[in-house]
């Protein structure tokens, strides 16, 4: 009696893939660029309350991150899907609550991201803006901003691939992703392991190729400094 896997990757055709995958695949870099843009633009916001002396804004933005920071994302990705409905008599499609779940989650971590570049500038960058008779807000947008940016790029893109493998768990509320045009494939055709097989590779494959990208990236920033 034969105990092997059996495996064939036969069925997994251009046309099926064409058929099954490349709608998830479509929104699950849709969805990565989305947040990036929105995680890092409520992040920024965040950043600079947290580094802000006054009180009502740095507290807020503390717990806010602090708390999204030591949730698992899957759990708030319930939450919102589950709740946000029962709380407002209204039904809430997966891919909408999914992108909003990802930005507000996302935020904390690239808000923390960019506390660190806008940190990573010398105190005299900010000075020298004030004697030029700058305000705060002009001194953070047109002086510190730019150079915390650049500095960062490694670092926001490498978050951006974490978080194009974490869409991935959009799985949970049934929203049309990578992983569930993997699934369905695997559904139709009766070969779970081979799609799931399939889909760690597709996964990895795009993953390594970015992250060798930033690496590259990275070596060139530091080239120009």
């Amino acid at each position: 009696m034969s105990t092997g896997l059996n495996l064939d990757f036969g069925f997994l055709t251009a046309d099926v893939l064409t058929s099954y995958v490349s709608k998830g695949l479509i929104f699950s870099i849709e969805l990565t660029l989305v947040v990036m843009l929105g995680g890092i633009v409520l992040g920024t916001l965040l950043a600079l309350m947290r580094l802000s002396d006054k009180p009502l804004l740095e507290k807020p933005a503390t717990f806010y991150v602090n708390t999204m920071r030591s949730i698992p994302l899957v759990m708030v990705i319930l939450w919102f899907f589950l709740l946000i409905p029962l709380l407002t008599g209204q039904p809430m499609g997966a891919e909408l609550s999914a992108l909003i779940t990802f930005t507000l989650f996302e935020a904390a971590y690239y808000s923390e991201i960019m506390r660190a570049g806008i940190q990573s500038i010398p105190k005299g960058q900010v000075y020298a803006g004030y004697a030029m008779g700058m305000s705060y807000a002009q001194t953070m947008q047109l002086v510190v901003l730019p150079q915390a940016f650049r500095n960062m790029i490694p670092v926001l893109l490498t978050q951006t691939i974490i978080l194009f493998q974490d869409t991935s768990l959009v799985y949970a509320i049934g929203a049309y992703d990578l992983l569930k045009g993997f699934e369905l494939a695997g559904k139709n055709f009766n070969r779970p392991v081979e799609t799931y097989l399939v889909a760690t590779v597709v996964y990895f494959a795009i993953c390594f190729s970015l992250s060798m990208l930033v690496k590259r990236l990275q070596k060139r920033i530091a080239i120009i400094r």
